[in-house]
This record gives C-alpha cells, structure tokens and sequence, in this order.
C-alpha cells in the first residue's frame, strides 16, 4: 500500500518494510515470537529441542484472515525458516490459543508479550527460545514534509512520547 498516493498521513511496518524515502520512528517495546505450553503437557512428552520437534507435538494452529493456516516462523543461525505445525484445534483468536495452552491442549506461539505473565507465574514453560529471535520493531512511518500540519505533529509527539515510555527507564 503507498500511504501517501492512498491519503494516508502515515502507516505502521515491521521497519525492515519501511520505503526507503519515507521517515521512521520505532514505536512500542520490542518484539518477539515464543513457544510455550502448559506444565501438565510437557510432564508426559519430551520438550523439543529443535523447531522439527514440534512436528511429533500437538500445536494449537492459527487460522488467517483468508483462511490459510500461519506457519510458525523460526530462525536457526540467522537463517529464517518457517515449520507448518499440526495439531488438534486450529484456532483465530489469541486469546482462544492461550487459553488451549493453559490446558494443556498443545503448544503455542505467540507474541511474547501475550503470555508473559503466564510465564513469569509458571502456568507457561517457555521453549525453544533460541529459535525465537527478536523481530524488528514496528515503526510509525510518514513521508517527509515542510508544512506538517499542526494535528499530525501532536500525533507524532504521542506517539514518540509512548514509545520511550513503553520501553521503560
């Protein structure tokens, strides 16, 4: 989409999808994908060790908006790489995958800020970290202009204010 032929005053990318003429500024703490279940389900089956382990596993899938299934995206020695997980329950809500996971119905991936309570209070075990490498930040993304208008600079103050205040001290 180009935001500025479409009318938009600005977008949101992942920054490596940032156009290169336009102006970027990170926004929100950092990213990162893990893969957790429940500690009942790891208690009788073996914790995977390598992304392929998780094809002998039960994984709560991810339905797409069109229909397609999400295929868990990993990376081993920089090298990105995705595996087409199978399991009991395909789901298309994350609230919905968290709550299979908490019951030990399979394992999950999620956004790491979604479950990390769960994992810090140890209804999740974290698995695979080494294979869940942060993401590049999203970015708040405009073209750049003399005559900013007054309503977008206010926007883009907030915006930068939160960033810098949701990545803590």
């Amino acid at each position: 989409m180009d935001i500025v032929a479409d009318g938009f005053d600005f977008g949101v990318r992942s920054q490596p999808l940032v156009p290169s003429d336009m102006t970027a500024n990170p926004i929100g703490p950092a990213r990162r994908y893990v893969v957790v279940g429940s500690p009942a389900y790891f208690a009788s089956r073996e914790t995977p060790r390598v992304s392929s382990d998780l094809l002998s596993h039960a994984c709560i899938r991810t339905r797409l908006p069109n229909g397609g299934m999400f295929r868990w995206q990993f990376a081993s020695e920089g090298e990105p790489m995705q595996v087409d997980v199978d399991g009991p329950i395909p789901l298309d809500e994350a609230s919905l995958a968290r709550i299979g996971a908490l019951e030990s119905v399979g394992i999950g991936y999620f956004m790491e800020s979604d479950v990390k309570a769960d994992i810090e209070a140890g209804r999740l075990v974290r698995v695979l970290d080494e294979w869940t490498p942060p993401l590049s930040p999203l970015c708040l993304y405009y073209p750049s202009r003399r005559n900013t208008p007054a309503a977008f600079k206010v926007f883009l103050d907030l915006a930068r204010e939160l960033a810098r205040s949701s990545r803590g001290p």
